[in-house]
């Protein structure tokens, strides 16, 4: 038991203790440990690790001091001693003349003096005429005023004279405290090599995640572009929300009170308390002119940053404001005159002082001023000249900073300078597109909010520096299946051998389609006859000399692409596959996965849609196997994606959805393959090629080239040699990788000829 009153463990027949109040132990227990948990934390993880960087210092200054003062000690010494030399030369040249003695002389010849009138007296006393005469001559007054002596004066040091002023003196050396030892973040922490996802979290009551402000490690505020702003936790429960935001950019921050500091619909900045009872306005807006965009708070001395912008001439400024909403400065032009911005959306400080804006979304920009206002670089982009799709930034313990490029789908990390370090990280499994970011000063944790969706990830990048699958169980089906590839890999090795890559390619023969617009996926019957589809609802049977031999009217194909970027494109789909029966696997306009026999009288149904949430998207015949790869879509949550395989009856025998880890693998699967080692290769939501074993296992993702270049993903293939071939619409080029995700070259170009 525990006695309240006193604090102290008790056992159940303790006297002293039986009137007091007890409580259970273990409750009691567990209530204090929980209390000073964050205390031990914070030891263990900050006051240990710098005692452990301060000892080495502190055993080196010691050691330095030691050798220094040995140095000083000897030269104070020498100057002492020529000090006392001069000292002795100098006191027993001085004539001392002190008050007393000349008192006594002065008082000596006043004594003669008197001496010498008594005499005189006493002699003209025997004369009258001679004492007349005397007394005519003498004046008494000179005699009567006798000359009192005054007190000695007594000797005394005008000024205490401290030992501390004569050491200085002496010596000559300054002692200047220099305050409390620091370590440098650059000391302390570092960059580790592959950013791990600590969590993923799932956000109810935002769509999409178009902004994070921190508020502890556990609490975040979160907003999307319906103006919709919720504080979450880790478990993704709503604990607050407000409909009062202005806009979907960097519109809040906050502050290290933990108050929340957001833009309102009327442009008025607002403090929420931390108890979330009570606003504050602290700016009103005044200038109809200038509308403000976005806030952050400034952990360096307390201020306001504000990035606002005007529509007519559009511009953009950067306005600094005291803790009591004072204009203290405002950013507008470089130091030839030019405009720094054109529409701030988000802001930040660095750990240098430095100002960072997200400045337009394309072609974007990322500007940087130092904290007087004076322009430092601009960044846009890596190599040099390319452009930028730019979203949120944040910068680190590091003074790196942080951006969101859409155009890539990647957060890029460049250094306090504007010199491009690394894409941190490239279409993230879960999160696809990277909006937003945040980065929690306390546990150098980086938030990154998805555009797809509403999923947050939490990612480790940043260490110190210390002296789920989701996927059905495999059947026999696939167990079998898997012998047999190994079964096929071995009779490939000999067929292999034979075969080598060409380079450059060599056109072989160029045909035109009739009865259809555009090519958006091809299947094989055989060299001289396949199936082409495009973007509308034809799929036609063609051969060599481009006649049509056969046509179907209720293909499946898609709908149009929502996505800003490629706004004008539509959903390139592989939607129909052939296996080695020559028989023709497609999707019609109902969903249903239908077979049509290889003499196209007989079309029956394979799979049939029974209105469930996944929608079938792409198929791919397994020539290995002879299982069917279908992607598939969500029909409620359109940003999530599946990989199904189903033996040769329609069974399922396998799900494709998650990473090990639990995240999501696809987006959008818009094309499937096979590739000749069992590999299950996807091209996902334009956006990447997503390549797993066949059990399921996530291998690589392929962003493009250069690594985080960016890549619109569109038709793939395979080949003999396990090469992965993919349509680049971005760069008009067939890319070639290897099977381990590796770019071997540009296949084939625009300037070939190849549409």
């Amino acid at each position: 038991m525990y006695c309240e009153p006193c604090e102290l463990p008790v056992c159940f027949y303790c006297a002293e203790h039986r009137t007091h109040k007890w409580q259970n132990i273990q409750r009691v227990y567990q209530i204090k440990r929980q209390h000073h948990s964050k205390t031990f934390q914070n030891i263990r993880n900050e006051a240990i690790l710098y005692m452990r960087v301060f000892l080495p210092e502190i055993k080196a200054d010691v050691k330095f001091c030691h050798t220094q003062f040995c140095l000083y000690r000897s030269k104070m010494l020498a100057k002492v001693q020529k000090i006392i030399n001069g000292l002795s030369e100098e006191i027993h040249n001085l004539n001392f003349k002190h008050a007393c003695f000349t008192q006594k002389i002065e008082t000596m010849k006043h004594l003669t003096i008197i001496q010498r009138f008594v005499k005189k007296y006493e002699q003209s006393g025997r004369k009258l005429t001679l004492f007349l005469l005397f007394m005519k001559k003498i004046r008494l007054s000179d005699i009567l005023c006798t000359h009192y002596a005054t007190c000695h004066s007594v000797l005394s040091m005008t000024e205490v004279i401290k030992k501390e002023e004569v050491a200085v003196s002496v010596s000559e050396i300054q002692i200047t405290d220099r305050g409390k030892r620091r370590i440098g973040n650059e000391r302390l922490l570092k960059l580790v090599s592959n950013p791990e996802l600590q969590r993923c979290v799932e956000v109810r009551g935002v769509r999409g995640c178009s902004n994070i402000s921190c508020m502890t490690s556990e609490l975040v505020w979160i907003s999307d572009s319906f103006n919709n702003l919720i504080l979450t936790n880790t478990a993704g429960d709503t604990l607050h929300y407000r409909d009062d935001l202005c806009s979907e950019y960097g519109s809040h921050t906050v502050n290290k009170e933990k108050e929340f500091i957001y833009i309102d619909r009327n442009y008025n900045i607002i403090k929420l308390s931390k108890d979330m009872k009570t606003t504050t306005i602290i700016i009103k807006k005044m200038d109809t002119a200038w509308i403000p965009r976005c806030i952050c708070w400034s952990s360096l001395n307390q201020d306001l940053l504000l990035g606002m912008y005007r529509k007519d001439p559009r511009k953009g400024i950067v306005t600094r404001y005291s803790q009591s909403g004072k204009l203290t400065q405002i950013i507008q032009k470089d130091n030839t005159g030019l405009e720094l911005y054109n529409d701030p959306r988000y802001i930040t400080e660095n750990e240098n002082g430095d100002v960072v804006v997200s400045d337009s979304i394309f072609p974007g920009a990322v500007v940087a001023i130092d904290r007087n206002g004076k322009h430092r670089f601009s960044y846009t982009g890596h190599p040099p000249g390319s452009e930028l799709m730019l979203w949120g930034i944040s910068t680190d313990a590091l003074s790196h900073i942080l951006l969101c490029d859409k155009k890539t789908n990647t957060v890029q990390m460049i250094d306090k300078d504007g010199q491009f370090l690394s894409h941190l990280l490239i279409r993230p499994s879960g999160i696809f597109i990277p909006h937003s970011l945040s980065y929690d000063e306390h546990t150098h944790r980086l938030w990154v909010g998805s555009e797809d969706n509403n999923v947050v990830g939490v990612f480790k990048y940043i260490t110190r520096q210390i002296t789920g699958t989701g996927q059905l169980p495999i059947t026999a089906d696939v167990n079998q299946s898997e012998q047999q590839i190994k079964d096929k890999e071995t009779s490939h090795t000999t067929e292999k051998s034979k075969l080598k890559w060409k380079s450059p390619p060599k056109l072989h023969q160029l045909l035109t389609v009739s009865k259809i617009e555009g090519c958006n996926h091809i299947s094989f019957v055989t060299s001289n006859c396949f199936w082409i589809s495009d973007y509308k609802i034809s799929l036609i049977l063609t051969n060599t000399k481009g006649e049509t031999l056969y046509q179907l009217d209720n293909l499946y194909c898609g709908e149009l692409y929502s996505d800003s970027l490629y706004s004008d494109s539509f959903h390139l789909i592989g939607s129909h596959t052939v296996n080695n029966e020559s028989e023709l696997f497609y999707i019609d306009k109902d969903y249903s996965i239908n077979k049509l026999s290889k003499d196209m009288k007989t079309t029956s149904t394979f799979l049939e849609y029974t209105k469930s949430t996944w929608r079938p998207r792409c198929l791919c015949w397994s020539p290995s196997t002879g299982n069917l790869l279908v992607g598939m879509i969500n029909g409620v949550h359109k940003k999530a994606g599946s990989v199904t395989r189903y033996n040769q009856t329609g069974q399922l025998i396998q799900i494709i959805q998650h990473d090990e880890i639990g995240q999501d693998l696809y987006s959008k699967p818009n094309y499937v393959k096979e590739n000749k080692n069992g590999d299950v290769v996807v091209s996902d939501s334009f956006t990447a090629v997503v390549v797993t074993e066949r059990e399921g296992r996530y291998r690589f993702s392929y962003t493009g080239h250069p690594s985080g270049s960016g890549l619109m993903a569109c038709g793939i293939c395979t080949d003999e040699l396990s090469h992965i071939l993919v349509c680049d619409n971005r760069t008009e080029t067939v890319h070639m990788i290897d099977k381990d995700g590796q770019f071997l070259s540009h296949l084939l170009t625009r300037s070939q000829e190849i549409g």
